[in-house]
């Protein structure tokens, strides 16, 4: 970490604007993981749900259920996001040239907005069963 009464010279600070931006590259990969991995999941459960309204009852046997298998999908994207949204955290403060607070990234922010669609999924494929 340098001082901050030490100016940094330019290729320094590009050199920690580049690995910023790469760690904003990074966290935005997960959080398109971690959406394929919600959306996906959730798709499954809607399906099965469609299905089975329109049908005779479902079969029983499945060793996992559509719904068990969306719950998990989801949890899986969750917790995926909550993992890289933590290293990020951790990667953005150790980048950070002067003493206080970063301002907030921009895939941060997204990562809070996918969260939130990703909990309201969940809630929705387990409360709904």
């Amino acid at each position: 970490m340098t001082s901050p009464s030490v100016p940094l010279d330019t290729g320094t600070r590009l050199a920690f604007e580049r690995t910023r931006l790469a760690a904003e590259r990074n966290m935005m990969a997960w959080i398109r993981t971690a959406t394929s991995l919600i959306s996906f999941g959730f798709t499954v459960y809607k399906f099965f749900q469609f299905e089975a309204g329109k049908s005779a009852p479902a079969a029983t046997g499945f060793v996992l259920s559509p719904r068990v298998f969306a719950l998990i999908m989801i949890g899986t994207g969750l917790v995926a996001l909550l993992l890289s949204t933590i290293e990020h955290r951790q990667n953005i403060r150790r980048l950070a040239t002067e003493p206080g607070p970063t301002r907030p990234t921009v895939a941060g922010v997204l990562a809070a907005m996918i969260a939130a669609m990703g909990l309201a999924a969940f809630a929705s494929a387990l409360f709904r069963g």
